[in-house]
């Protein structure tokens, strides 16, 4: 029932690098799997679900759409139980994408020529590609992943009865995410969980569910009279005025609604959705659509019910709701049959094999003189040699500052600034009978019910938070019977000492944390599923995040690398759902500027 030991580390280990990041690009997440994100050695940074944070005013107030009940990546476990040994080594490989030559080339005559070369076969990708051959079918483009699947950081496995996710646990169900597949055919496989179900968050040795409603929040436990009294105050505008500078999250908060509620409410789920540190986590950046609502009402509740009109006209303008879409109900998160993998899998059947090509590995990109840009790929028959109008990186942001070295060295600099700590995920099952038949989130049976539970920094858990896995989804049998799975979550901006931990080391710290909230006294150490530790977990959007961006993008303007594009989730946020919208709208603008280039090479020949 114990992971093993620790892989053998070749690699240097992390240290204080440049602005003070942990981990340095050379890491590569240990155990992690085969390739990387459209680049043979990329790691891909786990990407998180989303969901609801907490209803104000009637209106969810999300952090950049994400849900901290997510998943990061762990191995498979062999037929008894234990956590298997990857195949690859822990140390980075060295990278197969060489420096892109600053000097401009003349394009190969007899390269193959697209409108688009999409680098990464994630859900960002697919979800471009799928939109652009849809809306603009005479759009030419490929799709390029270097693993030997689709999906990015969407790992699902099935082994031994069980299944279990090596990336996103789960999505929030918003109309773009369900609009896609349903497009894509997979109406009939969409899963969404009871939205009914709680979540919740340790305080003072009682997991406590977070209030759903207004009258949840005023009559229930989790907040003090005075932190009730506080929040309500801040809320409505009685409250310090903001301040001329970006403010952190934790800043923002407590201001608003004070210290009590950041501290129960908001720091937890800011270590559940970023791993992060909500006093260096950029109010703008990672909770953008919280954070707008006082300037745009004077006061959270005003900016709330403007914020709530400007949503219902923008229904009236779109239309009714495609009768397609499945009604969501409550603060619920979804999934397919099957596991994520089923979403990536019908999107690139869709799109077909001429345009969706795995492994195929980018060894060097350059750009040509008309400002296209010359793709060089080691693929399964040979090297093949493409020219694109556009090409859009969706792998992490150290791997596109690879990229763009010699072409966009500024561009590079600030890519390289983006902050990913470590996280472990701990994939465990225990039998149904090991937990408290006590307490608020324990049934009669033993089993769990609700999305998972949250562990503030102060309250000497190390465990960030666990998700009820055997409950998320449960009529997909995603355990045996008699057993519940759950997936803890572990490390992170204030714990970057897990890197130093065995495996056995992480399922026992884990399972300590277990027997103080939900396990009876003495239960033995579970099952291990899968154990694994990411040393580049989830880009942080810290104070100073949408800056870096602009620079970055400026930089390669600067560098005439206009049809370079960044995307992934350092770009569009951290959850899934969030990385599908982002698609949808790059293909938008995809679309704008290959019009445009056309256009201007037209004229260009006429006026000759």
């Amino acid at each position: 029932g114990r992971g093993g030991g620790r892989p053998p580390r070749s690699a240097p280990r992390p240290s204080p690098g440049r602005d003070g990041f942990i981990a340095p690009a050379g890491d590569m997440p240990r155990s992690s799997p085969p390739g990387g994100s459209g680049t043979v050695t990329a790691a891909p940074d786990p990407m998180c679900a989303p969901s609801a944070c907490a209803r104000f005013a009637n209106t969810r107030f999300r952090f950049s759409n994400a849900d901290p009940f997510r998943a990061f990546s762990r191995t498979r476990a062999d037929s008894r139980g234990r956590a298997s040994r990857p195949r690859e080594s822990a140390r980075r490989p060295r990278s197969r994408i060489a420096h892109a030559h600053a000097t401009r080339v003349t394009a190969t005559a007899d390269a193959a020529k697209y409108d688009t070369v999409i680098i990464g076969a994630g859900v960002s990708g697919l979800s471009t590609a799928f939109t652009l051959k849809k809306d603009c079918p005479a759009h030419t483009m490929l799709v390029t992943e270097a693993r030997d699947r689709v999906g990015g950081n969407i790992t699902t496995r099935s082994e031994n009865g069980y299944t279990w996710e090596e990336g996103p646990n789960s999505y929030q169900p918003g109309d773009p995410i369900l609009t896609l597949a349903c497009d894509a055919g997979m109406k009939d496989d969409i899963l969404l969980a009871d939205p009914n179900s709680d979540r919740y968050v340790l305080w003072d040795g009682e997991l406590r569910a977070l209030p759903k409603d207004i009258p949840t929040a005023v009559l229930g436990t989790f907040l003090t009279w005075p932190g009730k009294i506080r929040a309500g105050l801040g809320a409505i505008g009685i409250r310090p005025p903001a301040p001329d500078k970006e403010e952190s999250v934790k800043e923002f908060v407590s201001r608003n609604l004070g210290v009590e509620a950041f501290e129960r409410l908001i720091e937890p789920f800011c270590s559940g959705v970023y791993a992060g540190d909500p006093a260096m986590l950029s109010s703008v950046a990672a909770t953008g659509r919280v954070q707008r609502l006082e300037p745009l009402g004077g006061s959270l509740v005003v900016g709330a019910l403007k914020a709530q009109k400007e949503a219902a006209d923008a229904k009236k303008l779109n239309g009714p709701r495609d009768p397609r879409l499945p009604a969501v109900l409550g603060q619920t998160v979804g999934s397919f049959k099957g596991g994520l993998k089923t979403f990536p899998e019908g999107l690139a059947k869709q799109l077909g094999p001429e345009i969706v090509k795995t492994e195929w590995k980018v060894t060097k990109i350059t750009k040509n003189d008309d400002e296209s840009f010359t793709v060089t790929y080691d693929t399964p028959d040979g090297e093949v040699v493409i020219v694109a109008t556009t090409v859009v990186m969706t792998a992490p942001a150290y791997v596109a500052a690879a990229v763009c070295a010699e072409m966009a060295p500024k561009a590079a600099a600030a890519l390289n600034k983006f902050y990913y700590p470590p996280v472990a995920s701990v994939t465990v099952s225990y039998p149904e009978t090991a937990f408290r038949l006590d307490g608020a989130s324990a049934l009669p049976s033993g089993g769990l019910t609700g999305f998972g539970q949250l562990h503030p920094r102060s309250q000497g858990i190390r465990t960030l938070g666990t998700i009820y896995s055997s409950y998320l989804f449960k009529d997909d049998n995603r355990a045996p019977k008699g057993e519940f799975m759950i997936l803890n979550y572990i490390g992170g901006a204030r714990d970057t000492a897990i890197v130093d931990l065995t495996e056995e080391e992480l399922v026992q710290a884990v399972h300590e944390d277990a027997l103080k909230t939900i396990l009876k006294p003495g239960t033995p150490l579970p099952k291990v599923v899968g154990v694994r530790v990411w040393e580049k977990a989830i880009p942080q959007f810290n104070l100073g995040h949408l800056d870096v961006l602009a620079e970055a993008k400026a930089a390669l303007a600067e560098a005439g690398c206009e049809g370079l594009l960044l995307g992934g989730n350092y770009t569009a946020g951290v959850a899934l759902g969030r990385c599908v919208e982002f698609g949808i709208e790059q293909a938008k603008e995809l679309e704008a500027y290959v019009a445009g280039k056309a256009s201007q090479v037209k004229a260009e020949t006429a006026a000759r």
